[in-house]
């Protein structure tokens, strides 16, 4: 009787589990997408992929299927641009077809749609208007800005002259260029290199980005996710 009870619910499983490949692989011969590998169910076609090399896998896969390709990352279905000049024919050629972004769950929630970076549609191409506008006014275009970064190259070039004979990041200092940059066209002025309010700021947002980016912030992101899908 027991035996019998076990017995019905491994059939239970691999009907389901047959039932679940049917379907699967019914999407993943959908006849408008690209070429790609044949993806696993759950897995999708991550054990095709080296995850820390995505690139050169991409360009294995690329050599095979070609420069537009699909794969699918867990259940997530992906179509890949390899190439430049598959790059080009989508995003210059074909720019209104492929000018929205993609979704982002943790974006969404938290700014609903709104801003330069994040908006689609209509709502982007008036926010992206209003900004240009917004910059031109602050000299974007104009001989302004050129003297801004001509300025701010001079102030970058004094500092790795101070660390002549030493080895340094120049990553460190190209960021304060550019952000000095942005705050003399944003601002009016530009900031010292030793600043402390002006360093302050900008170890807040590398601060922010390795959050983000970090197990704690990618568990957050997920728990984001499964908000939104709740609420709708």
């Amino acid at each position: 009787m027991e035996f019998g009870g076990v017995g019905t619910l491994i059939l239970a499983v691999c009907i389901a589990f047959l039932i679940f490949l049917r379907m699967w692989n019914n999407n993943s011969k959908w006849k408008d997408l690209p070429p790609g590998p044949t993806p696993l169910p759950l897995l999708g076609n991550i054990l095709q992929l080296n995850v820390k090399e995505l690139p050169r896998s991409f360009l294995k896969l690329a050599k095979i299927h070609g420069d537009v390709f699909t794969v699918y990352l867990g259940n997530m279905r992906v179509v890949v641009l390899h190439g430049c000049d598959a790059v080009k024919e989508a995003l210059v050629d074909n720019a209104d077809v492929f000018s929205d972004r993609g979704k982002a769950p943790a974006a969404e929630l938290f700014f609903k749609g709104y801003g330069v970076s994040l908006s689609n549609g209509e709502r982007w191409k008036q926010l992206r208007r209003f900004s240009l506008t917004t910059l031109r006014n602050f000299g974007m275009g104009k001989r302004s800005v050129e003297e801004r970064i001509l300025e701010e190259s001079q102030c970058l070039g004094e500092e790795f002259r101070k660390k002549a004979g030493s080895s340094i990041d120049p990553t460190y200092l190209l960021t304060l260029a550019v952000s000095n940059v942005i705050c003399s066209i944003v601002f009016g002025e530009r900031f010292d290199y030793e600043d402390k309010k002006f360093l302050g700021l900008l170890a807040l947002l590398k601060e922010a980005f390795e959050i983000v980016n970090s197990l704690a912030g990618q568990v957050n992101t997920i728990s984001m996710c499964l908000y939104i899908v709740n609420l709708d």
